[in-house]
């Protein structure tokens, strides 16, 4: 039995999935100087791995990619998959 057949009395029910990209320390003044359209540069790059996580709990990873004018994650790996 998969695990979709396993849980799929549950399957319709929203989860929040959590994709964090990077985090940054920004001065104060960086901050307040932030307006729509400024940009916050990351360390990290298209290809880079990443966790996927559902209410706070690591169940995969991906890897970040750029598609036209948007980022995403491509998933490579789920936790419990056989």
């Amino acid at each position: 039995m998969t695990a979709l057949q396993q849980v799929s009395n549950l399957a319709d029910v929203p989860m929040e999935v959590e994709i964090e990209l990077d985090r940054r320390i920004l001065a104060l003044r960086d901050i307040l100087e932030l307006d729509i359209g400024s940009v916050i540069r990351l360390n990290r790059s298209a290809g880079d791995n990443i966790s996927v996580l559902v209410g706070g709990s690591t169940v995969g990873y991906g890897e970040i990619v750029i598609i036209e004018d948007s980022v995403g994650v491509r998933i490579t790996d789920f936790h419990g998959e056989e």
